[in-house]
């Protein structure tokens, strides 16, 4: 399907494609693709199919449509097609029909069993005679030149493919010009998009003078090559009548000088403007002395297509890449503002709550409308927290860390949350860890995530269940911390989805943002992060960090007898059994008598 892409205007970065015709573009609302120009008519064009083409038909518009640069009022529509309204300037692409595919249907590769034409073989050469042919040996001056033209438009054609540095681009073009030409200075310009004047991008000076001599260039020649699109070689204006006399060259001190537009696929977006110096007095005693000819502005205007080419694709490239920028920030923006908003709405119905306590003198409304607050506060605070670290590049703070007592923290810290819920949240932390260099917060950050995570997947199933545990692998070098639930599980889209940002399967209760930044934190300490979920029973995610020791501890060794030699994380299937697996052995977490006992009901 054939769409349109905003390249320039107010509507900078919009794209749509075109579904139906006739397709109407304008500044009416009720055209296909409203544009936000005042130079735009209300019924500017529309785009018709006829055939297998699109056509661009301007609907009598009060500007003018152009197409390619071109005033049109009727265009047969290309991919790649450039198209002007107003000030706005739009990119055509269409995707190859499948004609053209079908046509590759035709092309039938003979194998060696089947009988052929009886062709031979007359004549090879090496694919290193490409090259050779810029190294010939004895060649006429004729030959020479276009062989050392040619050279130059090749190295042209090699650096503007490897770089997307405009001003690189445009000294590197300079140099190779000064490489094959005998001048004394060189200017690329190109035009503003704002001003529209020419603004110099490249100087080259082969004297080379300290602070570099300042170039005086004819505004009258360069008027006369954007006008005319026609490069030129002068070596004395007062001759031509093309120049103003009161600008000749000679008066600026310039012998010989060409001037080229450059020109790319729509338009000219600058020129390239090169001279010989010499002073007034010797140009009036060597009149016939000359540097530069034809074959030099042949030249000169291929160097300068080619550097208009890359010019062009760098700028569509930097709008495609600055679209996508403000798209993804304007989507940043709205679901930001989303979440804050429902969360001031949690805030707004908490203070009500406490205002009217207050006014009743009731400490019962005044103690709901404080937890309401809290909580939302701490929504707020969560959602700053994982913003930060979403977006912030950091090396892990990393330290000697005690791996069990920073996940028994997430877990009393999510026991309240756990019961409000009717939710059994249990842990079974593998005392055989030792001491490991880690990154608290960051993984404080992340098991919370989880943990809140798997919580929220818990809200609609009998007999919820949530447990963490972590498992030590000497063997491996590594550890693994395991959150389980008996949730509602994930589809396999879900699963491929759950690390975009913003991706949500809490609708609007989830931000989005948990899984990517526990992603991103496990990925900081070299880890890795896996799932383990079907729809209807449950997940299991394990993050598995490195287990780095601190100095000068040696690293502990499990036996066949020790009941933790067994380091494998348990599975989906054994979730069936975690209420044997965690009865009055293992028990719930209590904050103040630890793993064993079970967790007291609120009073």
């Amino acid at each position: 399907m054939p769409s349109l892409f905003v390249i320039r205007g107010n509507d900078q970065g919009a794209r749509v494609e075109v579904d139906a015709t006739p397709f109407s573009l304008g500044r009416d609302t009720d055209a296909s693709f409203q544009l936000h120009d005042t130079e735009v008519s209300r019924r500017h064009a529309e785009i018709r199919r006829a055939g297998g083409s699109y056509l661009l038909v301007d609907t009598d518009s009060s500007n003018g449509t152009f197409a390619n640069g071109h005033r049109v009022v009727q265009h047969t529509l290309n991919s790649g097609d450039q198209l002007q309204l107003g000030g706005t300037v739009l990119l055509y692409t269409q995707p190859a029909e499948s004609s053209a595919t079908r046509r590759l249907l035709n092309v039938n590769i003979i194998g060696q069993a089947e009988p052929v034409d009886g062709s031979r073989i007359v004549s090879s050469i090496s694919h290193e005679e490409g090259s050779r042919i810029f190294a010939a040996g004895q060649l006429t001056p004729w030959l020479a030149r276009a062989r050392n033209n040619l050279q130059v438009v090749y190295d042209t054609a090699l650096a503007v493919s490897h770089t997307l540095d405009i001003d690189e681009l445009l000294r590197r073009i300079l140099q190779l010009v000064f490489d094959s030409v005998d001048v004394d200075r060189g200017c690329v310009m190109l035009i503003d998009a704002d001003t529209g004047r020419l603004e110099p991008k490249a100087y080259l000076d082969r004297a080379d003078s300290p602070g570099g001599e300042t170039i005086r260039i004819s505004q009258t020649i360069l008027d006369y090559v954007l006008e005319t699109r026609e490069g030129v070689l002068t070596s004395n204006a007062v001759e031509d009548d093309r120049w103003d006399s009161a600008a000749s060259i000679l008066q600026l001190g310039v012998r010989e000088a060409i001037c080229v537009p450059m020109q790319g696929r729509y338009d000219v977006v600058g020129a390239i403007y090169i001279d010989t110096t010499t002073p007034a007095a010797d140009a009036i005693r060597r009149p016939g002395v000359t540097r530069l000819g034809d074959d030099h502005l042949k030249l000169l205007i291929a160097i300068a297509h080619q550097a208009a080419l890359a010019v062009e694709d760098t700028r569509y490239y930097s709008a495609m890449v600055q679209a996508e920028r403000l798209a993804a920030v304007g989507q940043t923006i709205a679901t930001l503002s989303h979440h804050i908003k429902n969360i001031l709405q949690g805030v707004r119905g908490g203070s009500y709550l406490i205002e009217l306590g207050l006014t009743d003198h009731d400490e019962e409304i005044i103690r709901k409308g404080w937890d309401i607050v809290e909580k939302n506060q701490t929504k707020i605070s969560n959602l700053v927290l994982d913003m930060l670290t979403f977006s912030k590049e950091r090396e892990p703070d990393l330290q000697e860390t005690r791996l069990n007592e920073t996940i028994a923290d997430v877990v009393e810290l999510m026991q309240t949350r756990a019961a409000d819920l009717e939710v059994r949240l249990t842990w079974s932390p593998d005392e055989s860890i030792p001491m490991l260099i880690l990154d608290p917060d960051g993984v404080h950050r992340a098991v919370l995530n989880l943990v809140t995570n798997a919580l929220d997947a818990c809200d609609s199933v009998d007999d919820p269940l949530v447990e963490v545990a972590t498992r030590w692998c000497p063997d491996d070098g590594v550890v693994h911390i395991i959150v389980a639930d008996n949730g509602v599980g994930m589809s396999s889209d879900e699963v491929e989805r759950m690390f975009t940002i913003f991706v949500s399967k809490k609708g609007g209760r989830g931000t989005g943002l948990g899984l990517p930044v526990t992603h991103k934190i496990v990925h900081e300490h070299g880890g890795r992060l896996d799932v383990e979920t079907e729809p209807g029973q449950g997940s299991r995610f394990v993050i598995e960090l490195p287990a780095t020791l601190p100095t000068g501890i040696t690293q502990p060794h499990t036996t066949a007898a020790s009941p933790q030699a067994d380091s494998r994380p348990f599975s989906l299937d054994e979730l069936a059994d975690l209420e044997s697996l965690h009865g009055d052995d293992a028990g719930e977490f209590d904050a103040d008598t630890g793993p064993g006992s079970d967790f007291p009901e609120d009073e």
